[in-house]
């Protein structure tokens, strides 16, 4: 296999000037992609993303629990393939279905991730209802693993399953500052970073929730929150609002689209030469 090393080296018309990125491990500027799920991925497909534009992507993410239903040698080699390339791999927030299936579902899934070379477990409760102080424990037990958890807040309940608006409408939202505490608590029991799911706020509404994005960066920073912005017009919006160094999940699909964005080569017609770092 060709390294990570020779196949990231000087991009093609390195004489242009683009918005300077911060190198990997980046801290900021985050770009979490969606792995298997809306399509299959193998690890030719992945290699394909990761030899032409691997320099920008920091963590694969496996949605739906798709890894449980992979030959256990795939899952291996694909999340081999990610770490060629200094690319974190997520579980995404499969954890909801263990824990419908007890403590000892929980321990073993957690043991078999860390066996599996997963970096991140995902930490999301959208379909379920668990205490915030059990929801702490789950953090610290994933960190003592040596694993990065990575928790979800939202204010909708019933996110992540692709609900109607109706649907989504009848069972309400909560208020943000609840999940605000909650987010807190999971960084100061070691968290890695916080994910922000986008239902409630930037999907599946009528009308966007933009205020509940401020008061999460406000109360957070942007370096702790990561916003789920798998919508061309929704991560547009965040660069032209916070930056080119906010962090955000899109699906792999997305991946040249939104690095074009952020480095500031190309953009809607709202974004164009608008998009900008200084490094001085």
């Amino acid at each position: 296999m060709t390294s990570a090393k020779v196949v990231t080296g000087e991009r093609a018309c390195a004489f242009l000037k683009v918005n300077e990125r911060q190198p990997k491990p980046r801290t900021r500027g985050v770009t979490e992609i969606r792995g298997p799920y809306y399509t299959p991925m193998g690890k030719r497909y992945l290699q394909d993303i990761l030899e032409t534009m691997g320099a920008y992507v920091d963590i694969l993410k496996f949605a739906g629990g798709s890894f449980a239903l992979m030959p256990r040698q795939a899952v291996k080699e694909l999340i081999d393939l990610c770490h060629s390339y200094d690319v974190l791999v997520s579980t995404g927030g499969f954890i909801e279905y263990v824990l419908t299936q007890g403590p000892e579902a929980v321990s073993r899934y957690i043991e078999e991730c860390k066996d599996l070379g997963f970096d991140i477990i995902e930490i999301s409760s959208g379909f379920i209802t668990i205490p915030t102080d059990d929801l702490v424990r789950l953090v610290e037990k994933v960190r003592e693993a040596g694993l990065k958890p990575k928790p979800e807040v939202g204010i909708q309940f019933g996110a992540g399953g692709a609900s109607t608006v109706e649907e989504l409408e009848a069972q309400g939202t909560r208020d943000p500052e609840w999940a605000i505490q909650q987010a807190k608590r999971f960084l100061e029991a070691g968290a890695y970073m916080m994910m922000v799911e986008s239902e409630g706020i930037t999907e599946n509404v009528r009308s966007w929730r933009t205020d509940v994005v401020s008061k999460f960066i406000n109360a957070l920073g942007l370096e702790k929150v990561m916003f789920e912005a798998a919508d061309p017009e929704v991560f547009a919006w965040y660069i032209k609002n916070y930056g080119p160094e906010v962090n955000l999940f899109v699906d792999h699909s997305q991946i040249v689209q939104l690095e074009c964005m952020r480095s500031g080569i190309w953009g809607t017609q709202s974004l164009w030469g608008r998009v900008l770092t200084y490094k001085g």
